[in-house]
């Protein structure tokens, strides 16, 4: 199966611990996108975020340093037993943190979406999150 990969660096407002806490806890997770998340940081525990339209499981945790997770949509076009990988890694830099974020074997038709996806759903709110979060 043809597959792509999307890769993308953002910068953060936040701490790496910060960052990693708002991807990996439901509290986190649910605070940046205000939908439903249970998700925990342990490695090889499955989680459902956006409200369960994403699944996946923790396949390695490094706090504050790297996130790697099976992950898949719920969308028919999407095959049930497919899962693709999202890696975030995370680096302290001036003023908050780089992720340099990897999601491979995308599937072609999904990838246009996804890829503006991300930054739509996780890096714009996350953004504002932690702005909100810094002002108090």
């Amino acid at each position: 199966m043809k597959t792509r990969t999307i890769r993308q660096t953002i910068l953060l407002p936040a701490s790496p611990v910060k960052v990693y806490d708002a991807l990996t806890t439901a509290r986190g997770h649910s605070g940046f996108t205000g939908a439903a998340a249970r998700i925990t940081p342990k490695v090889g525990a499955t989680f459902t975020v956006w409200g369960g339209y994403i699944h996946g499981k923790n396949l390695e945790l490094v706090r504050g340093k790297k996130i790697v997770q099976s992950w898949r949509p719920s969308e028919e076009t999407w095959p049930e037993d497919y899962y693709s990988t999202v890696s975030f890694t995370l680096a302290p830099e001036k003023g908050g943190t780089r992720i340099t974020f990897v999601h491979s074997g995308v599937l072609p038709d999904h990838a246009g979406h996804l890829s503006s996806g991300w930054k739509k759903s996780y890096w714009e709110p996350l953004r504002a999150y932690f702005q909100q979060v810094e002002k108090g």
